[in-house]
Formats: structure tokens, sequence, C-alpha cells
């Protein structure tokens, strides 16, 4: 009897052994976020990482020191307008992500024709720029946009989008695939960025290395550009308020094949 009780004694610690340890290796070597939709952060290896509120894309993650005080202010004075303004692009934001992603453009500058236009087909500049996009006529003709009397492309959302697409797809490859570079152009144009990069006197410089040097509207329009991106990627998180502008931001552990510079590596926000 008691040969029997020990080995039932034995093989109960034996199995509480192994649940244990396993128990503890996952503890130890899991460094998978308990939300799957935010990213993980460990700086040794089995270091706990607590997650991060507020979550740059990957495209924007440079703009995070410049920006992130403006966003946390941005997102709850100006909360009302955001929740209306996402809701009336829920119409367009598929479209622009399609037509973006066609042409290999960071998915970020859908938010351009909330900046631009609010969504408004009719909206008109004192320059003359027309649409949802916001094109001169010249600029509009020159990307293949029909402008004919009453009939005019710049307010058609799909034939305008593939136009700014084609716009974004040469300043991409003129600003080395700066973005903010290329949306700063875009506001005030190609010239004006360039003359700023001449007076910065840096051989290749970041959007913020000649950010001075451009107008104020432009400064501007592109942290606006920013607020509206990053509220995108935390949209659940900000309509709920519990965005944490106070938490460490991430460094997001990749396997290889995702590594940056081998061609996998991601800039895409959330579509709405």
């Amino acid at each position: 009897m008691k040969t029997v009780q020990s080995k039932i004694l034995i093989a109960f610690i034996i199995v509480f052994f192994i649940i244990g340890f396993s128990t503890s290796a996952k503890s130890f070597f899991d460094t998978s976020s308990p939300d799957d939709s935010e990213p993980v952060t460990t700086t040794q290896p089995g270091m706990a990482a607590n997650p991060i509120a507020v979550a740059y894309p990957d495209a924007l993650q440079g703009a995070r020191a410049h920006t992130l005080d403006f966003v946390q202010s941005f997102s709850q004075k100006q909360r009302d307008y955001i929740i209306y303004i996402f809701k009336k692009g829920q119409r367009f934001f598929p479209t622009a992500t399609s037509i973006l992603g066609k042409y290999d453009l960071p998915l970020e500058l859908q938010m351009i024709p909330v900046l631009e236009s609010e969504f408004d087909p009719n909206a008109v500049s004192h320059a003359g720029a027309v649409g949802y996009w916001q094109f001169m006529g010249e600029l509009a003709r020159e990307y293949g946009l029909k402008i004919d009397g009453k009939y005019d492309e710049r307010r058609n959302f799909s034939r305008s989008t593939t136009a700014a697409a084609r716009f974004f797809r040469d300043q991409m490859q003129t600003f080395d695939n700066k973005l903010l570079l290329c949306v700063a152009s875009y506001n005030c144009g190609p010239g004006r960025v360039q003359l700023a990069i001449k007076k910065s006197g840096i051989p290749d410089p970041s959007y913020w290395d000649i950010r001075e040097y451009l107008p104020l509207e432009t400064r501007k329009f592109v942290m606006n550009f920013v607020a509206f991106n990053v509220i995108a990627a935390n949209y659940e998180k900000f309509l709920d308020n519990t965005m944490d502008f106070t938490a460490p931001p991430y460094i997001s552990i990749q396997p290889l094949d995702n590594a940056p510079g081998t061609g996998n590596d991601s800039c895409g926000v959330r579509a709405l």
C-alpha cells in the first residue's frame, strides 16, 4: 500500500513540476502583447513589457518626440470635430487606401483630404484650388484630371485621389521617400521645400531639420497631418478616452524576415 501511495505521490510531483516549468517558461520567453493589436517591447530577454497606450504608425515614428504634446492637446481640444470628420471619412478612407496601395504609397496620405477639404467636393480655396484634394488647375491637368466648364474631375474623389497618388509618387522619389517632406511640399510646393533644404545646409535633412525655414501654415499642416494619423492608429482608445501619453515608446520586436530593409516592413495605418 505504501509503495502505491509513494508512486502516486512521485507521479503527482512530476506532473506538478512539468506544469510549473511550462507556465514559468511561457511567462519568461513569451514577448507577445496581451492585446495583439499593440506592439511589444523588451530591452532584455525575459523583461516584462508594459503596453504603450499611444502608438505611432511606422512611417511617423520619427515624429513622436516632436509631436506627442501637440497630439495630446489636439485630441482633447478637437475631440468633437475629430469624431465628426472620421465618421464623414468612412465613405472615403477605403477608396483612398486602395488607390494609395496600388501606387505603393504610405496609407497615412489618406488624411490629406481631411486637411484640405474636409471631404467637401465643392471646396474652393482663396487661391482657386478645387475639390477633395484642392488641386490647382494647372497641376490637376498635369496629373491627368479633366477640367472642362462645369465638368471638373477635381470633384470626383476616385479620380482626384488617383491624381494625388501620382503626384505623391513623384514627390517620394524627389524627397527620398521622406513622407513629411512630401506632405510639406503638397502644402507649400516642392520649390519651397527645396529652398528650405538649401537654407538648412544639411546634406540629407529630415522634415524636422528644415521646418523652421517653412511657412507657418505648412508647419501647422504637417502637425495636423501627424495628429490625425496618430489618432486614427489609436481610434478605439481615443473614443474610450484611454489614450495614455505618459507611457514610454516601444521598441517593436519583429521576426528577421520582417526587419527593416528586407522589403517586408509596413507603414500603413488602419483604414477607418
